[in-house]
């Protein structure tokens, strides 16, 4: 797809995340929404996925490591075509299969049940390995929150993926600098994030995860690394998209009112019609 084509749809996977978090009245949309870009390119130009065949066993596999950012990942996977874009409106509710964090067994797409933040990365980790193991090229990307990282077992995985040699591996953390009780540094800072990983073994890309030229480049490098695995840090902006949760660390965990719903989708629509007019 075109840069202008993903542009319209990363303002869908959006629209999507107010959509369902607005109908929780709760869930994630901060984190969400740093991460449409991502999600967007991954689902419509990097992964060898099929909707009609979620389940084939060669495809390419995602893990949401930050899995509380489910809202993103439901609404990308609504646009793609996974299940109707409606059904986002029954997020969280008793009975839907879109629950609070990411459900392997209920949710078409979902390659790895997630939420215990720190744990789903190692998850990915495991599904390279068997890659590896069993002779098969397809490839492994997680998403990870930069708060995240500050949990050990980040590493734990890091350090195993690179000893196993895991080039088809690819980690993308979600660098927006806020976690739910302010800016990431406040608590136990994980910088420099791209030093770290690079003394765990990996090759580190440092991009811009809203520019979609950016993120191209980086996942084609990655697709050229042989012999390490990749993480690629994305600085975002938390809130992204939503003038009024734009670095605001407030709206980590916190569902738009009628009000805010209503200014939220008004600009949204605002940028798509403006992308249309290009």
């Amino acid at each position: 797809m075109t840069t202008s084509e993903l542009k319209k749809i990363a303002v869908k996977v959006r629209k999507g995340i107010i959509t369902g978090t607005y109908h929780a009245k709760s869930g994630h949309p901060g984190g969400s929404l740093s991460s449409a870009e991502i999600f967007t390119y991954l689902y419509f130009n990097e992964m060898n996925i099929d909707p009609e065949n979620p389940k084939d066993p060669d495809r390419d596999r995602f893990v949401l490591s930050k899995g509380h950012v489910a809202p993103g990942l439901y609404a990308v996977l609504a646009e793609r075509g996974f299940f109707p874009a409606e059904d986002l409106t029954t997020l969280r509710h008793i009975g839907s299969y879109l629950q609070g964090h990411p459900d392997m067994k209920s949710t078409p797409g979902v390659d790895m049940s997630s939420g215990s933040l720190g744990q789903g990365f190692s998850a990915a980790v495991g599904m390279a390995l068997a890659a590896k193991m069993d002779g098969k090229d397809y490839r492994v990307y997680s998403l990870a929150g930069d708060g995240e990282i500050q949990e050990g077992q980040i590493w734990e995985a890091a350090m195993f993926a690179s000893t196993k040699n895991l080039d088809n591996l690819v980690l993308i953390v979600d660098n927006n600098n806020l976690q739910i009780d302010g800016e990431i540094t406040w608590s136990s800072s994980p910088y420099p994030i791209d030093e770290k990983f690079a003394a765990f073994g990996f090759h580190v890309i440092n991009i811009d995860g809203h520019d979609f030229d950016q993120i191209a480049a980086a996942f084609k490098e990655a697709r050229e690394v042989k012999g390490k695995p990749v993480a690629i840090v994305a600085k975002t902006v938390k809130g992204k998209g939503v003038s009024y949760m734009e670095n605001q660390a407030g709206w980590h965990g916190k569902a738009p009112n009628d009000e805010e719903y209503a200014i939220a989708m008004e600009e949204l629509n605002k940028a798509e019609e403006a992308l249309c007019q290009k």
